[in-house]
């Protein structure tokens, strides 16, 4: 092992840590920091207990102790052990300790002054894992408050330890020179309409055959695509040995897929994102990478964490092709055109930036701190968030109002689950169903146990029967966190509650009842929408207590549920029903329907007509009415129409459609006390409360800028038309203005009035904004024509010098 590039820096990582209490060390891939900075650390005079190595995944934490304990001459969990969520290796002779960081932030949550510890060492931070941030947070914490002579040791494998180095006080940053085998690049693109699949395993048979020598390692974004992809590989020749490698796979398994092939056969791996990092597998010599990755992306909506596929970044497709030089040289074919790697992402974006932040709260609070933002974080959580975090764990009584934690927040973070499913399992342990809720949390929290498919049940009763390693240490997983949460809440009486009631404790928002015949859509009782596969076994169910569900908040895309019975849902959530009137306004009618319903949520389960509703329900249902569909729906009448719009010219905005929809109470709503319907409002009463709406002042505001009649030289009254096309109308006759040589004007702005003039028997003859100009202009010619017409009325040559008058010329004594 001397060959390994980080012996050369080793002695400076020694002296920083021996005169100071951290270091950042910067390590490319296949530099050895995983596996041998820790062991180099024991011997050190601070070093007297127990030093942690903090690895991002289960997988690499159990390679990475059994490497170190193979080149100790030990067998693992001796002087160096593993401790992962299923599985564990340790001792008390244990000094060296490999465990995943979700493990770390709950021991350093029972065990603030981490006694016994000397140093945490977290391997591959540039991964940004949510529980790495929170657990060096929480290490530097307890760092300042109790140990300060800890040790905290961020190792990274790209150049962003400056970064690092400043939030951990100013440590030193040492670099250490990777591996520099020569790696050749092959880019073979992809067609756009070929499946993954299909181009991964033309891909590896090209890379197979092209390459003389070395195992083949692959990147494919999941477990479903690993499978497909091991089916079009089946006619491999038999010196090939087709092997996945995943998070679900036992350990056995993972630990063919790593080491070399006992039969001396070449392998091609084939692996999800699991193997970018942490660990060296034996023998690969080319990567074919698909360019995918599938991450976990938080929906703050429906309060989901959903998988998608995505694009991997620069900095994962440069990891990926590392691991084909990492013993010698290699080559990378890569199923994408070499121009579009500048179009990939920079970097993998921070897991706090887009993860469900509810555990993160509130286990800031059991460490005593309601603010997580008042932690050392490389980037802090994203307030919204927060906010959304906060506002579920004080509905589930996790915390308070002010985010400080509860008693029964105490008891769920005590267990290692997210809050809602520790929740449910003590109540489950309450009602005597400990094991049971442990499982289904269990089987939610672990995928591919029991298989695959979306019915819970049979993936309950497969896992219960299963008697592969996996899982049988799954079930000793479950009585270990059934115990616990018997230890927090007690033990009721032993008995088996159905499992989806248990699951329904855990997500009663998620309770569902079928909305159609076919069975694929579903309402819920928090009001989400959900979708069924119409091959699903569940199509058949009446109700589901769902557990995990993918897509955007409205028709979610369930991926699993138990199916419950309606009496289930009657017997075991009958606190959670409710009796209540509902009154809702019906538009096309223009009344409110008033109903005396029982409702789980928003499901409503029984429905009858409420013959006494409540009056203030009523009224509210009418004004909502009212602000959804507008205010078209009132019969205003022709003067409450002409206020409006003589008060939208005015400029007075008490009687614009926006302020009369927000004071609906002021005005509409005493007009419609006692009444179920608006067909009854008075156009008069309408009228009335609009003037008391504007007050004294705006009203003769209005009477002064938009007078609501033009009187004319003849003493005749018309209505002035604000709402007109061509501005502010008045129709009338045009001896009714003989006499007038100036135009009308109306508005501060003396805007002119359009007169649409019309005969004595009411016909147009002329419109104008200019009645001076017409008089001089075009009315000898209508003067002609009123002649021949109407004989008896008086048409002068000088209009504006006449006297006004509807009367006829012998009336008049001319």
């Amino acid at each position: 092992m001397a060959e390994l590039p980080i012996y050369s820096v080793l002695p400076n990582l020694l002296s920083a840590l021996g005169s100071g209490p951290n270091a950042v060390l910067v390590a490319p891939p296949g530099a050895g920091k995983t596996t041998t900075v820790a062991p180099a650390l024991l011997d050190q005079p601070w070093c007297t207990g127990q030093v942690l190595l903090l690895s991002p995944r289960r997988l690499a934490a159990r390679a990475a102790a059994e490497r170190m304990a193979e080149l100790a001459g030990e067998p693992v969990g001796q002087t160096i052990g593993y401790s992962t969520r299923m599985d564990s290796k340790t001792s008390a002779a244990t000094r060296v300790l490999v465990l995943t960081e979700g493990i770390f932030v709950n021991r350093i949550q029972a065990d603030p002054e981490l006694a016994g510890v000397s140093a945490v060492l977290f391997d591959e931070v540039h991964e940004r894992s949510l529980d790495s941030d929170f657990g060096l947070a929480l290490a530097l914490e307890a760092q300042g408050a109790f140990r300060p002579d800890l040790r905290l040791l961020a190792m990274s494998a790209t150049l962003d330890g400056a970064r690092f180095a400043a939030l951990m006080q100013g440590a030193p940053v040492i670099e250490s020179e990777g591996r520099s085998h020569p790696l050749e690049l092959r880019y073979l693109g992809r067609r756009g309409e070929q499946r993954i699949e299909d181009g991964m395993a033309q891909a590896i048979r090209t890379a197979l055959r092209d390459e003389a020598q070395g195992d083949v390692l692959a990147f494919l974004p999941g477990v479903a695509e690993i499978a497909r992809t091991a089916e079009r590989l089946e006619s491999l020749d038999s010196g090939i040995a087709v092997l996945p490698l995943h998070g679900t796979l036992t350990p056995a398994e993972q630990r063919a897929a790593i080491r070399s092939d006992p039969d001396g056969r070449r392998k091609v791996i084939l692996a999800t994102s699991i193997a970018e990092t942490s660990l060296t597998i034996d023998g690969v010599r080319i990567v074919v990478d698909s360019g995918l990755a599938r991450r976990a992306r938080y929906d703050p909506l429906a309060a989901t964490t959903r998988l998608v596929t995505e694009r991997a970044s620069q900095a994962a497709a440069t990891q990926r092709a590392g691991r084909a030089a990492r013993q010698g040289p290699g080559v990378a074919y890569r199923l994408w055109e070499e121009a579009a790697t500048g179009g990939l992402p920079p970097f993998d974006p921070p897991e706090i930036l887009d993860s469900d932040l509810a555990p993160l709260v509130l286990q800031c609070a059991a460490w005593g701190e309601s603010d997580p933002t008042r932690l050392n974080w490389l980037d802090p959580p994203p307030a919204p968030l927060l906010a959304e975090a906060r506002k579920r764990l004080v509905a589930l009584g996790a915390v308070d109002t002010g985010g400080a934690i509860t008693p029964l927040g105490r008891s769920i973070a005590a267990l290692p689950l997210p809050p809602h499913l520790a929740a449910m399992l003590l109540k489950g342990a309450q009602a005597g169903s400990a094991m049971q809720a442990a499982e289904i949390a269990l089987l939610l929290q672990e995928r591919g146990l029991g298989g695959q498919g979306d019915d819970l049940d049979t993936r309950l009763n497969r896992w219960r029967s299963d008697r592969g390693e996996r899982a049988a240490k799954s079930r000793k997983l479950a009585e270990r966190w059934a115990k616990l949460a018997e230890r927090q809440v007690g033990a009721g009486t032993p008995r088996d509650l159905p499992p989806a009631v248990l699951l329904a404790f855990a997500y009663p928002d998620r309770v569902a009842k079928r909305r159609d015949g076919a069975g694929e859509t579903w309402a819920s009782a928090g009001g989400r929408s959900f979708r069924l596969d119409p091959a699903s076994p569940l199509i058949t169910a009446s109700w589901l207590a769902i557990g995990e569900a993918q897509g955007k908040a409205a028709d979610a895309r369930i991926l699993s549920a138990f199916a419950l019975d309606p009496a289930e849902v009657e017997t075991h959530l009958a606190d959670r029903i409710e009796r209540v009137s509902r009154c809702d306004f019906v538009a096309d009618s223009r009344r409110v329907e008033a109903r005396l319903e029982r409702r789980l949520g928003a499901i409503r389960l029984a429905s009858a007509p409420d013959p006494a509703p409540d009056a203030d329900a009523v009224l509210a249902a009418l004004l909502q009415g009212v602000r959804d569909h507008g205010l078209a729906l009132l019969d205003w009448g022709d003067k409450a129409l002409a206020l409006r719009q003589r008060a939208a010219f005015a400029g007075v905005e008490a009687l614009d459609e926006a302020h009369l929809l927000a004071t609906l109470e002021d005005w509409l709503a005493p007009l419609l006390t006692g009444k179920r319907s608006l067909s009854g409002l008075s156009a008069g009463d309408l009228h009335n409360a609009l003037q008391g709406l504007a007050g004294w002042d705006a009203m003769q505001a209005i009477e002064r800028t938009a007078p609501a009649e033009f009187t004319s030289p003849a003493g005749t009254r018309h209505p002035i038309d604000y709402a007109a096309s061509a501005g502010p109308t008045v129709e009338l006759r045009v001896q009714a203005l003989y006499g007038l040589d100036e135009h009308p004007v109306v508005g501060r702005n003396r805007i002119p009035l359009v007169l649409s003039l019309t005969s004595p028997a009411g016909r147009p003859i002329q419109t104008t904004r200019d009645l001076p100009g017409f008089w001089r202009g075009s009315w000898r010619d209508v003067a002609k024509d009123m002649r021949g017409r109407y004989p008896r009325h008086h048409w002068p040559d000088a209009p504006w010098e006449a006297t006004a008058s509807l009367a006829t010329k012998k009336r008049q004594g001319l």
